[in-house]
């Protein structure tokens, strides 16, 4: 039955002129057709009225000078695209993968060779011809070999390639857009770190100035040895606290100067504060369908799927003949001189048909594999489209609840300010002892860090939801979109 169905793909292959591999149909994708607006989907934040905006503009088609405004971080992102080593390799693999397309490609073409020769023998004289021992034979000329691709298997070899360099061109294109959101994510770890700093050195100042008043006060007796022990503790854990984000600070710096490729050079522009950073917070996330022409991943799995059902019609093709075509034409003689003269010209010609009768069950073992080559990656393209659709969706409900969360934390932060103020007064009126002081000033140390931390998941989260709908690739809004393959 096997053998019957594989006679009518070749008959079809033939009439078409086509190869025998499966015909390829776009897999459904396996998500919902929108993304949820209900819950924490439904309140998106909306551009206020001089506010910069996107427009309308879908991700993919806004370049990140636009979406960052930071010149610092502008500058740090264009020199990480020109001496990152992680996308150089990416780069590379993309020359490689086309030098390999080429190599297949030639296959369907014929070879031709020159050749030049000489060969001398000895020949017993008992069994030489009028005592001729010794025979020299000179050759010129040029042969050539043509496999004829009667049943498509180089064809399908070619299509494999194609799209298998096209992957290696979209796992390009993922990379830089990675490496866009990488650079901008560890440049607000740095700003976190600084406002982290700076909190830790004010909280330290006014807990060793709480300290020395104390300490005086003790001295003189008019505070307990209990005091003195707790605004002791605050200025220590502050202290620790500042090596600690000091050290963070430097390691951060570290990861960001790995991701540019280069030390961090000393004339670059000034930058924004974390909380200043004005990025596009009302980019539409339009459908999940978009994601199949906008994500680099998912059209990197589309051609490894492409590939696999490729491999499909090579495998196919090995159970039929293969038909060869060799043949040399050029000149012969015994002598070096008589190589060009008439009747030294020698040719010959020679097709040869392979077909394969038993080999062990290695093509059905070949064809099998194939199949289940292609099934995986099948799965592969789903998987990266459900995992797309949930970062898009991860993005959307982060980004509709960031803001109300610091807007909370922000106004908490100021009660516990108040808070620590009118503690302050009350210990210094006697009317409170000074744990009310410790407490409050403890619970504004912790909801000062909890505000800066809001901040930066947030200014995260919005380039992660950037680079999830695609966006990254083009340097300026209004750009053409550099090919794929660009180098």
């Amino acid at each position: 039955m096997r053998g019957f169905t594989l006679m009518a793909m070749a008959a079809a292959a033939l009439a078409s002129g086509c190869t025998m591999a499966p015909k390829y149909e776009r897999p459904a994708e396996p998500v919902p057709a929108n993304y949820r607006t209900d819950g924490v989907y439904g309140a998106q934040p909306v551009a206020a009225a001089g506010a910069r905006s996107a427009n309308g503009v879908a991700a993919a088609d806004i370049g990140w000078r636009d979406f960052f405004v930071d010149a610092r971080l502008q500058k740090l992102v264009d020199i990480a695209l020109k001496n990152n080593r992680d996308l150089r390799v990416a780069v590379l693999n993309v020359q490689a993968a086309q030098a390999q397309y080429r190599i297949v490609r030639s296959e369907l073409l014929p070879t031709i060779g020159a050749q030049a020769g000489q060969s001398k023998q000895r020949t017993p004289a008992d069994l030489s011809f009028f005592n001729q021992t010794i025979s020299n034979q000179y050759s010129v000329g040029l042969n050539g070999s043509w496999e004829i691709d009667l049943f498509g298997r180089v064809q399908s070899l070619k299509n494999q390639a194609l799209p298998q360099y096209f992957a290696t061109a979209y796992a390009r294109k993922a990379a830089e857009i990675s490496l866009v959101s990488q650079v901008a994510t560890q440049y607000f770890q740095v700003l976190e770190a600084d406002d982290l700093l700076k909190v830790t050195v004010q909280t330290l100042k006014s807990a060793q100035d709480s300290y020395n008043l104390i300490k005086l006060q003790f001295e003189n007796g008019a505070a307990s040895a209990l005091d003195l022990s707790q605004s002791q503790t605050v200025v220590e854990t502050a202290s620790a606290n500042l090596q600690a984000q000091q050290r963070a600070r430097a390691q951060a710096v570290n990861a960001l100067v790995l991701l540019l490729g280069e030390p961090m050079p000393d004339d670059l522009p000034g930058g924004a504060a974390l909380n200043g950073q004005d990025l596009l917070t009302d980019i539409p996330a339009g459908l999940p369908s978009d994601l199949l022409t906008r994500r680099p991943d998912i059209m990197e799995a589309e051609q490894n799927l492409l590939a696999a059902n490729a491999n499909i019609g090579a495998a196919r093709a090995a159970f039929f003949p293969s038909i060869s075509l060799t043949g040399s034409f050029g000149t012969l003689s015994p002598s070096l001189g008589g190589l060009f003269k008439p009747g030294s010209v020698a040719w010959s010609f020679a097709p040869t048909i392979t077909l394969p009768i038993f080999e062990g069950g290695q093509n059905l073992a070949n064809l099998d594999l194939a199949n289940i080559q292609k099934n995986v990656q099948l799965a592969q393209y789903e998987k990266a489209i459900q995992s797309a659709f949930r970062e898009v969706a991860d993005g959307l409900a982060a980004r509709g609840t960031y803001d109300q969360q610091i807007a909370a934390l922000e106004r908490d932060t100021g009660a516990q300010q108040r808070r620590l103020d009118l503690s302050t007064l009350r210990y210094k009126q006697g009317v409170d002892s000074y744990l009310g002081v410790l407490t409050a000033q403890q619970d504004l140390y912790a909801a000062q860090q909890t505000l800066i931390s809001a901040r930066t998941q947030r200014l995260a989260n919005l380039v992660t939801l950037y680079q999830a709908l695609g966006g990254g690739w083009i340097e300026k809004t209004g750009d053409a979109p550099r090919a794929v393959d660009a180098g």
